[in-house]
């Protein structure tokens, strides 16, 4: 048996804060996102609790009628509690350091396990089609845990939304960009 993780990047949005809300373009999107799933049988839906996120499988969800789970675990990473004016640097040097830590932070590494968690357990679940929707940078470190080529610069070229497919049999993991610009 295969099994389906589709990792969703969320649609555009207001800002950064956790309750930052999709644009109008964003909402628009997020309707696409739903006719782009509308073919697939959809097990599971699993989000940030951040409201971009939410907002960005909602209209699936209701078409679906599937509930949304939360999961604090698919928050974004955190690179500081502090205001970082060169954070752009400060977060490419993390992806070069995986250990590297910012006041209030976490690493790479730390987010990395954090969003890998939330995959085995969907891994060892029934669901055979599951979708987890998150951001942009956890997304990323969660993608280089499965292909050592991601890197800072894939993160640079992630669009709003985003969509990557991991499929996984026999312990066997690959991974595809589904999203078409």
């Amino acid at each position: 048996m295969v099994k389906h993780i589709y990792v969703i990047r969320h649609c555009e949005a207001q800002g950064q804060s956790s309750d930052a809300s999709l644009t109008e373009h964003g909402f628009h999107q997020a309707e696409v996102l739903a006719e782009f799933f509308a073919d697939k049988k959809i097990d599971r839906i699993i989000a940030s609790p951040f409201l971009r996120a939410i907002q960005t499988i909602e209209p699936l969800s209701t078409m679906d009628n599937i509930n949304i789970e939360i999961d604090e675990r698919l928050s974004e990473r955190i690179l500081s509690t502090r205001d970082l004016p060169d954070w752009y640097e400060k977060l490419q040097a993390t992806f070069i350091d995986m250990e590297l830590k910012f006041d209030g932070g976490e690493s790479s590494k730390e987010a990395m396990e954090r969003i890998v968690n939330v995959v085995e357990g969907i891994l060892q679940s029934d669901a055979e089609q599951t979708i987890i929707v998150s951001h942009g940078n956890i997304i990323t470190l969660l993608l280089k845990n499965y292909n050592s080529n991601v890197d800072f610069q894939f993160w640079t070229q992630l669009s709003n939304p985003d969509v990557f497919q991991l499929s996984v049999k026999d312990h066997e993991v690959t991974l595809e960009r589904i999203w078409e610009l």
